[in-house]
């Protein structure tokens, strides 16, 4: 419970340190949900033919705790994420270009969108849906999204709680489930957990 507080600790310092120190640009916004929404898909797409020639496909996305559902209040965007079952790539790509609008037209926290770092916030939630969709698209891989923690790294200038290895483990222990491990699951603190 002690570590718990102590990464809440943290992410509350990250965020202040954050809100002082990051101008995010429209520019910025999409160059992120190329990065971490975008470039995932289209490298998983890519590697999709050699993972199916495989007898125990895996895909972990690396993912964050800023990508809950919880983290965002725009009402479509959460009733078309929420949709498990309903979700596609089109419907994801659909909230993304919502939030991309509202970002150009200044509309963030009007619209119920994060007020600070948004585009990353945006880019995880997306990795999120897309786990899920993946998943139910291919029953027999095992894919998973997993937060590995509040790892000491430059991106929050080490004030995280965890080594590297720390948070590796987590995104390996995914890697190694058996065959009829979880599938489409999100998990933190190696704990399954609501999107």
């Amino acid at each position: 419970m002690a570590l718990m507080q102590v990464y809440v600790e943290g992410e509350q310092k990250e965020k202040e340190n954050l809100k002082q120190m990051i101008k995010e640009t429209y520019e910025l916004a999409e160059e992120c949900l190329q990065t971490n929404y975008y470039g995932v898909k289209s490298v998983t797409k890519a590697l999709l033919p050699l993972l199916q020639l495989s007898d125990s496909p895996r895909i972990v996305n690396v993912s964050s705790t800023g990508g809950m559902l919880k983290r965002i209040s725009n009402e479509k965007a959460l009733e078309i994420l929420s949709d498990g079952d309903g979700l596609t790539e089109e419907k994801v790509d659909e909230v993304l270009n919502m939030f991309l609008k509202d970002f150009k037209e200044d509309l963030l926290e009007a619209n119920g969108w994060p007020a600070h770092t948004s585009a990353y916030i945006i880019s995880k939630v997306g990795l999120n849906a897309y786990t899920r969709i993946l998943a139910r698209e291919h029953p027999t891989f095992r894919i998973n999204c997993v937060c590995p923690g509040w790892v000491k790294t430059n991106i929050c200038y080490n004030t995280g709680v965890l080594t590297t290895t720390e948070g590796a483990v987590r995104v390996v222990n995914l890697a190694l489930v058996s065959d009829d491990g979880p599938s489409g699951l999100y998990f933190t603190n190696g704990e399954v957990t609501p999107f």
